[in-house]
């Protein structure tokens, strides 16, 4: 028995009187042969037993104690890695929504700067032709006549919206009036200078619809593929009761209010042999 101190061990053990035999699980510690007791440290607690009551000692895998279970503290690290894991899933979360988001907005802000981009570049008017009419004594050109059309692919503009810039002592700026009278259906028979029922002043152009199929120019101030309008402009008006000299050269654009401008340079020939003067 010298040999089981130490160990862990069941004993069996029946007491004087009684029939059945109980048995008791432990660390054997002592084993007292003078006093006839064995010291056991056993899950009741340190206890001593008769040593005529042992009938077998076997030794035994020693179990984990419930004492140890309960004093173990790596459960408390454990919840905190826990916490830690589900706050890293929150932030993760947020930050996620917050990315998803942003994303979206920049893809509807890019999509919009797109269209408005492409708007802006195919959209606008060309100058393609200039025209000038002199005055009795052909000595200065007093109406401008500007041949315009939509750009190729160009969107819908406006007529009403434009502002016509004219550069030659200075810079003047016309826009378009929208009173009767300031703009006509077609060319009438007495000739270009002569169709519009008013006179124009010094800060107002006129329209002539050249071709107009569906009539946006004439009821709309719309322009649209496919048509052509004259723009007429009083340049005796423009420039302090005179006009346009013999050798003098006049530039200008014509800005619509989304896309390109039409722009132009016109001279005038040295002589004006006919009241009508071709610009070049």
């Amino acid at each position: 028995m010298d040999r089981l101190v130490g160990k862990y061990c069941k004993i069996v053990l029946k007491e004087p009187g009684k029939e059945k035999a109980s048995v008791i699980s432990g660390r054997l510690e002592e084993i007292d042969y003078d006093a006839g007791f064995v010291i056991v440290d056993s899950e009741q607690g340190l206890g001593c037993l008769n040593l005529k009551s042992i009938v077998a000692i076997k030794p035994k895998s020693s179990p984990r104690s419930r004492r140890s279970i309960k004093g173990d503290e790596l459960a408390f690290v454990g919840i905190g890695t826990l916490i830690v894991f589900i706050a890293l899933i929150l932030v993760s979360a947020v930050a996620a929504s917050v990315l998803i988001k942003t994303g979206e907005t920049l893809q509807q802000r890019a999509n919009k700067v797109g269209l408005q981009t492409t708007r802006e570049i195919s959209s606008g008017l060309a100058v393609i032709d200039a025209v000038g009419y002199a005055n009795e004594n052909k000595t200065y050109i007093t109406h401008l006549a500007l041949t315009i059309r939509p750009r190729a692919g160009s969107q819908d503009i406006d007529l009403k919206n434009t502002i016509l810039y004219l550069k030659y002592d200075r810079l003047i700026t016309l826009t378009y009036s929208p009173e009767e009278g300031y703009v006509a259906p077609r060319v009438g028979p007495e000739g270009v200078f002569h169709t519009l029922k008013v006179t124009l002043n010094a800060t107002t152009f006129g329209i002539i619809a050249l071709h107009d199929a569906d009539g946006s120019i004439y009821r709309n101030y719309g322009m649209n593929v496919g048509d052509k309008a004259i723009i007429i402009v009083n340049l005796s008006a423009a420039f302090n009761g005179s006009g346009l000299p013999p050798r003098a050269s006049i530039s200008g654009s014509f800005v619509p209010e989304i896309g390109a401008p039409g722009t132009f340079d016109a001279a005038a020939p040295c002589v004006f042999t006919n009241r009508i003067v071709e610009l070049v």
